[in-house]
């Protein structure tokens, strides 16, 4: 059963529910929404911030106002993570799933456990380019079960936090979607069911008004 059957109302309150949205973050990626965009970006900034204070985190901010398209995508990902070169591509040498794959080390550093990937407006693309929007969704996610299931490097764990309004929320409900489901190109079964032996990626998602009291 998908993690999205259920919409998580979690009983959270100040200052404890950073740590425990971070707790959903341990097995799943993340979809939350909220009718109010200050309330997103509130929440969005807030948990940038706490999970950017773990000594063995990374964060990479997406802002998706700015996403468009695929290259617009990978400026973003190229200001987070460190390239000598990044092609305009998701597949493929020097394409975004290769970046994603890499981890950075600093001399002096202790190797980063987690990467956290914070996607604010994530609606925006999924309104422009929905089939896109999905690709991308997917490759997060591949990088993500490929590096726990199947890679014998150090352990990296990646996870993507969704944030946006009620368009992101409906397409969690849709079972074709990249929240429930690998993406198809009507080629055989889906690459990264392949490639990681994963059924779904895992996702659970969350209503951000649930985080604040009036």
């Amino acid at each position: 059963m998908s993690a999205l059957s259920r919409k998580f109302d979690l009983p959270m309150s100040a200052p404890r529910w950073h740590a425990d949205v971070q707790q959903l973050l341990d097995e799943h990626h993340l979809v939350a929404s909220s009718d109010a965009p200050k309330r997103r970006t509130q929440f969005a900034a807030a948990m940038g911030s706490f999970l950017a204070s773990q000594r063995d985190a990374e964060v990479c901010m997406f802002y998706g106002r700015h996403i468009t398209d695929i290259d617009s995508f990978c400026e973003q990902l190229e200001r987070c993570l460190p390239v000598s070169m990044l092609e305009r591509r998701l597949h493929g040498p020097r394409g975004a799933v290769d970046l994603m794959r890499n981890r950075d080390t600093i001399r002096g550093r202790y190797p980063a456990k987690y990467r956290y990937y914070i996607w604010h407006d994530a609606d925006v693309l999924l309104a422009a380019k929905p089939v896109l929007f999905g690709q991308i969704v997917d490759a997060i996610s591949g990088v993500a079960a490929e590096a726990e299931y199947v890679s014998d490097d150090l352990l990296l764990i990646h996870r993507c936090l969704y944030v946006g309004g009620p368009a992101l929320d409906a397409y969690a409900d849709d079972p074709k979607g990249q929240f429930q489901a690998w993406f198809d190109d009507g080629h055989g079964e889906p690459f990264w069911r392949v490639v990681t032996g994963i059924e779904q990626p895992p996702f659970t998602r969350l209503h951000i008004d649930s985080l604040f009291t009036e």
